[in-house]
């Protein structure tokens, strides 16, 4: 059974060659067709992602191999201006953003072996970079180009906080299944 376990930042570090190999594998085929740069980028970027404050992580192996990954972090206040970010203030409004987000557990990457889909390993993965989330306050963005990680986190009770228009493009923003505000999203028409 595939194990899963949180982890310090340095030994998330000592991993940096299988996390790149697994963050490609999940995001440079379809639908997210990323490039090797970009996963190459990501190693560089988790450097200075692990001093962020309530930086947490967890590691999925198989034997010793790493199959899957999570790292998450306090969303600081003032609201990030970068990344995917400025769409999702745009799509809750500033208070909604600053009250929901501000402060939660913000998900950045859940990443997982082929090989290793449909085995829980993902589930558990997310459970354990949220589980001690305060007062339940764990939110996501993913993008909208994916219909089974936006079905994925449905089925594991998380909320879709902003909707985009049906065909739409771009990204949505999901909140935790024990998130105080996840009553309060709209639901879409």
């Amino acid at each position: 059974m595939t194990a899963v376990r949180a982890v310090a930042r340095d030994a998330l570090l000592g991993h940096g060659t299988a996390l790149r190999s697994v963050y490609a594998d999940a995001f440079c085929a379809p639908p997210w067709n990323e490039d090797e740069e970009r996963a190459d980028a990501f190693v560089t970027r988790l450097g200075s992602d692990v001093r962020r404050p309530g930086f947490t992580a967890a590691l999925a192996f198989d034997g010793p191999d790493v199959v899957g990954f999570a790292t998450a972090w306090s969303t600081p206040t003032p609201f990030p201006a970068d990344r995917c970010h400025p769409q999702a203030a745009a799509g809750l409004g500033p208070s909604r953003t600053e009250e929901w987000l501000c402060g939660a557990r913000e998900i950045d990457e859940l990443a997982v072996r082929a090989t290793a889909r449909g085995t829980g390993v993902a589930a558990r993965l997310l459970r354990a970079v949220t589980e001690d989330a305060p007062d339940g306050r764990a939110w996501l963005l993913t993008s909208l180009r994916s219909p089974r990680a936006l079905a994925f986190y449905r089925r594991q009770g998380w909320a879709q906080a902003t909707h985009p228009s049906p065909g739409g493009h771009g990204i949505a923003v999901f909140l935790g299944p024990h998130h105080p505000a996840r009553t309060l999203a709209a639901q879409p028409l």
